[in-house]
């Protein structure tokens, strides 16, 4: 065999790419100031979509919070404006206005422009702050077409413009005030967000929150954006609004036990006293825990570090975890409730039914991401083992009826897993797993790609017979559920494998379930839920997403969810067709039918010798002649009246069908509104009904 020759070419000093160019130091860019921020948004906020909009006003709003947890302030005031524009004002102590002796420009200038610049660096100043990442203001300065900060101190209000991150002009005195504190507001840029209003009930949500969070704080927000002018300059807070005008007043004295209570407000709680401890470990770690097991099968747990919400959880999460688990297993063999040699309690089986609350503040924390949605802080697990494993020991001990409660409720979720598992293990072999024996109702694709694959779940076996005719086959797969599948809400794993359509979708999925779950064999990475647009068809929807919040979750909180929106009508104006989602969209397209028909018998004089008809073939078909123009409107009840042809063009097509993934902003707010609406009570479901009913689009 020749022997092959391997050499090494010499590079040219001067090395080029393909076409030519030269890579030197001149093709190194360096960003300065604020522009890596605009450059890549999503580093800093996360997205520039709904969520890194709604990261802006709390950048701020953390601002205000921390002063007030540093006891500089009981007071913050949010106004959503006219025009996406927000006004956030506390009464702390206001940011320094003089000369920073680093940058040569006030501390304020400093703090708006600079990245990695604050207070927040300096456990002088602040002790304990949720963003010691140093960014915040500076990139919701970078990511505004404009940003005021107006700052009361001293007797005097000084006033600094920005426009896109960069100041208008230096910080000035425009006035005297006899308050102290610092009023912040911005219009979020229009070029770099999707959409630039808020959400409101996102915000008022995170606020009530952080009312719970710190002890005596007064939160005011206010939806200003009927209309309300704010001139600069006139003081921390709005005097004045209109009475139509929503807002709300946040102040809790009792701290995570009034969260608890408010978490568990519609739920039935299996023990009295409420545990709850508060107490500094070492390294000045403050550690406040509460904790009530209630009358349900699913656990609630929120965690927060520096008052920021962990929705990811982290190190005081894991630490809870343990102490929870060795706890409850030390205090039953302690008791006789099981044996010394016997099988003890899991994390899942302690966890069964409890709503827990932990929170951690600590002066030197790290996140893990800017986004803050995990506590990377380690010494955190040690903190909250400790602290609440001792305390918690001490309340089983004081309370033994709340701790023979707890335990039983241990008991029977051991009970409860070991049926599970035999349910389980009986229906998910390895073959069905594997593809080898799906139910005979999916229509599977023939892809084994699952970044590519498509399940789409629908209603009804004439619907299922149309998408299986119209859908693409490599691609994607059909599962037809036959009516309303079980209600989970209260349902245990064995009782829920006894459904054959839940049975049937479970293995469809590949993913197993409970603890066999695996995230990694999920063979669909899109589950689309298409049902019908009327009551049965919503509820058929809530059952499922019930069933996927409460089974599935990372399958959930991966973005695997969406919910196709099929057309209402079919619009044909002569060989032109066009197909609308709302009675808005079709109002706007051809007009009101009833009030066209209204005008023309207005105007049948006028319109001598022109044909005029109007006429109604069915309920769901009306029909208008006008001026010799056939306008035919067909409305949709189900999927199940479109051909497959139709289904295909309209609800299956990637290229034409419009889909809404399904996310879970707040998990706590999510679990409570299942449990609102899937749960036993009537009373609280109703409720419910009564006050968001004007939310409600009617299908009459």
């Amino acid at each position: 065999m020749a022997k092959k020759d391997f050499s090494i070419r010499r590079a040219s000093k001067e090395q080029t790419n393909g076409s030519g160019h030269k890579y030197s130091a001149e093709s190194i860019t360096v960003l300065e100031g604020l522009e890596p921020v605009r450059k890549r948004p999503g580093m800093y906020i996360g997205s520039t979509g709904p969520d890194g909009l709604q990261h802006l006003l709390k950048e701020i709003f953390d601002n205000s919070r921390d002063e007030a947890m540093g006891g500089y302030a009981d007071e913050i005031e949010i106004a959503l404006l006219p025009d996406g524009v927000v006004r956030i004002a506390d009464n702390g102590r206001g940011i320094p206005i003089d000369k920073h002796k680093k940058t040569g420009v006030s501390a304020l200038e400093t703090v708006m422009t600079t990245l990695h610049a604050g207070g927040k660096f300096d456990n002088q100043a602040y002790k304990v702050s949720g963003g010691l990442h140093g960014v915040g203001a500076s990139v919701v300065n970078a990511l505004s077409e404009w940003l005021v900060a107006e700052v009361h101190k001293d007797g005097d209000v000084w006033l600094q413009e920005y426009a896109i991150g960069k100041r208008k002009a230096i910080v000035k005195k425009i006035g005297k005030s006899k308050e102290h504190g610092t009023v912040i507001t911005f219009k979020s840029d229009p070029k770099i967000f999707s959409e630039t209003e808020y959400d409101w009930d996102r915000v008022i949500d995170y606020l009530r929150q952080q009312a719970y969070l710190v002890k005596k704080l007064r939160i005011r927000a206010i939806d200003a954006r009927g209309g309300l002018k704010v001139k600069l300059g006139e003081g921390l807070y709005i005097k004045e609004q209109a009475a139509d005008m929503p807002s709300y007043s946040f102040y809790f004295e009792g701290g995570l036990l009034s969260l608890i209570r408010y978490l568990n407000e519609n739920r039935k709680p299996i023990h009295k006293h409420i545990f709850y401890v508060e107490k500094q470990a070492s390294q000045n770690i403050t550690v406040e825990v509460a904790v009530q097991y209630v009358d349900d099968i699913s656990s609630t747990e929120v965690s927060f570090a520096n008052n920021t919400p962990t929705a990811e959880g982290g190190a005081h999460v894991a630490g809870f975890r343990t102490a929870l688990t060795r706890t409850l297993n030390s205090y039953a063999k302690k008791n006789g409730y099981i044996k010394e040699d016997g099988e003890g309690f899991t994390g899942d089986d302690v966890r069964e039914g409890i709503a827990a609350v932990i929170s951690v503040k600590m002066p030197e924390i790290q996140f893990e991401g800017q986004t803050k949605g995990r506590l990377g802080s380690v010494e955190a697990t040690s903190a909250v083992s400790t602290v609440f494993g001792e305390a918690f020991t001490l309340f089983l001990e004081e309370n033994p009826d709340d701790a023979k409660y707890i335990i039983n409720k241990s008991i029977l979720a051991v009970q409860a897993r070991k049926a599970a598992k035999a349910a389980k293990d009986s229906i998910l072999r390895k073959g069905a797993l594997e593809g080898m024996t799906l139910p005979g109702k999916l229509a599977d694709c023939q892809t084994r790609d699952a970044t590519e694959a498509e399940l789409f779940i629908v209603e009804g076996d004439s619907a299922g017979g149309s998408a299986k005719m119209g859908r693409d086959r490599r691609t994607q797969a059909i599962l037809p559920l036959r009516g309303k599948i079980l209600n989970v809400e209260r349902a245990r794993l064995d009782k829920m494998l006894e459904s054959k359509e839940i049975r049937a979708l479970v293995i469809a999925l590949g993913s197993a379930i409970g603890d066999a779950f695996s995230l990694e064999k999920l063979r669909y990475h899109k589950i689309i839920i298409a049902t019908d647009a009327d009551v049965d068809g919503a509820h058929i929807r809530t059952l499922l997403l019930t069933l996927f919040f409460r089974h599935f979750r990372p399958i959930l909180d991966g973005g695997f969810i969406y919910v196709a929106q099929p057309p209402l009508y079919k619009i044909k104006r002569g060989k032109e067709v066009q197909y609308v989602y709302s009675d808005k969209e079709k109002n706007k397209l051809i007009g009101d039918v009833d009030l066209v028909a209204a005008n023309l018998a207005e105007d049948a004089e006028s319109l001598a010798g022109e044909e005029l008809a109007a006429e109604e073939e069915s309920e769901d078909v009306s029909k208008l002649k006008i001026k010799n123009s056939k306008i035919s409107v067909q409305r949709y009840k189900g999927l199940g009246e479109m051909n497959p042809s139709e289904l295909w063009e309209t609800t299956m097509n990637p290229a034409n069908r419009i889909l809404k993934q399904v996310n879970i902003a707040d998990a706590a707010e999510a679990d409570k509104t299942f449990d609102i609406l899937m749960g036993d009570e009537v009373p609280p479901r109703k409720l419910f009904i009564q006050s968001n009913a004007k939310m409600a689009e009617l299908d009459i």
